[in-house]
Order: C-alpha cells, then sequence, then structure tokens
C-alpha cells in the first residue's frame, strides 16, 4: 500500500503545499509514510486536473489518496463526481480525508474484512455529502460573487479580472504547434471559450 497526498489550491496566489505538514503528521501518527505528493494549483470545480490524474494514473489497487479535506478532491458537479468516483473505484484507490474520520480506518492493514466493507460504505456516503456541501458552498460563493461585481457595475466601479498573459501566451503556443483543444484544455483548465477567443486574437494579433 503507497499513500499518495494530494494538495490542492484554486489560484496561483494561493498556496497549494499548505498543508503538508498536517498530512504528514497525520500519516506519522498511524505509522505510516507519504510516497509521493501531487500538488497543483486548480479548481476543485473542475475535472481538468493534471496532478491528480496523474496520481490516479501512478496508483494501483489499495493505494491510499489522502487529502486534508474533501473539498480539496471535489467541488464538482454532481455528474463531474461520478464520473470521478468511477476513475478512483476503477483503480481499487481508497480515499482519507482529515475531515472523514470514518475514512481513517483505510489507513490500518490488519482491519478484518467486514469492517473494511462497512466502513467502506459509510466513507462512500459521507463522501457524497461532503462533496455536495462543497458543490454547494463554491456555488453559494460564486452567486455571492456575481451579485458583488452587478452591484460594481452599477456603480461604474467594475473593471474586470485582469488577463492571465501567461496562461494566455501558453495556450497560444499550444495551439499554434497543434496541440489538440482537449489537451490544452486539461494542460491550462481554461475553456472552450477562451481557447477560442485566443485562437482568434492570434489570427490578427499576438496575444499581449
Amino acid at each position: 500500500m503507497f499513500v499518495r497526498a494530494y494538495l490542492r489550491a484554486s489560484t496561483k496566489e494561493q498556496d497549494a503545499d499548505r498543508a503538508r505538514a498536517d498530512l504528514i503528521r497525520f500519516a506519522d501518527e498511524r505509522g505510516q509514510r507519504i510516497a509521493c505528493y501531487y500538488v497543483e494549483n486548480e479548481s476543485g470545480a473542475s475535472l481538468a486536473r493534471p496532478e491528480l490524474f496523474r496520481l490516479l494514473a501512478d496508483a494501483s489497487a489499495g493505494d491510499v489518496l489522502l487529502v486534508e479535506q474533501v473539498d480539496r478532491l471535489s467541488r464538482l458537479t454532481a455528474t463531474d463526481w461520478e464520473r470521478l468516483k468511477g476513475e478512483i473505484r476503477a483503480k481499487s484507490i481508497r480515499i482519507v480525508a482529515l475531515d472523514l474520520p470514518t475514512s481513517w480506518l483505510m489507513l490500518d492493514a490488519k482491519r478484518d474484512d467486514f469492517t473494511a466493507r462497512l466502513f467502506e460504505a459509510v466513507n462512500g456516503m459521507m463522501l457524497d455529502v461532503l462533496a455536495a456541501v462543497a458543490r454547494k458552498d463554491y456555488e453559494d460563493r460564486r452567486r455571492r460573487q456575481a451579485q458583488g461585481i452587478a452591484g460594481a457595475k452599477e456603480k461604474g466601479l467594475y473593471r474586470g479580472r485582469p488577463a492571465d498573459t501567461t496562461r494566455n501566451a501558453d495556450i497560444a503556443a499550444m495551439l499554434k504547434r497543434g496541440d489538440s483543444w482537449s489537451f490544452v484544455q486539461r494542460t491550462t483548465g481554461a475553456s472552450r471559450s477562451t481557447l477560442a477567443r485566443i485562437k482568434k486574437q492570434t489570427e490578427v494579433e499576438p496575444v499581449s
């Protein structure tokens, strides 16, 4: 059994590695060692997370995916959460989250079969609940953000979010190189509308 730690933050301004010490302490207290770390700055509301899927590709049956909180793993829609769970189940990976005590037994190699099956069932339900709560929190914050922007626009105070020029330049380079749109989306987390806009810009002017 390998313990693989996944650390995520939504933006480059946030420290995705912040919880590393807590995960190490948690594993140490249970006589485990974290074999690999997968760290990225991507939205938990998107499946376009290269490091998460690298973890899944590297993992073998029985490995543990360790996260600080379930929302580090998922703020996904119900449909996308089911898709991600399907990938995890297909690899027989066990999820352990510091904010989900019932999952901690997954690190105990001596558990009996009945107890393991019972806790896996409980964990499955709890993961679904926490993933739904995380998604609702995400949608609530997006709604409040939209309301704030609308209010600022009415007052003439909203100037919009500055463009991510580094990411846009990377996208333009990948498109020029002939990479598929699906690959560019997975790599950068950008939407197809963003790719279309940048492609159109590069046809008439360089991307700043």
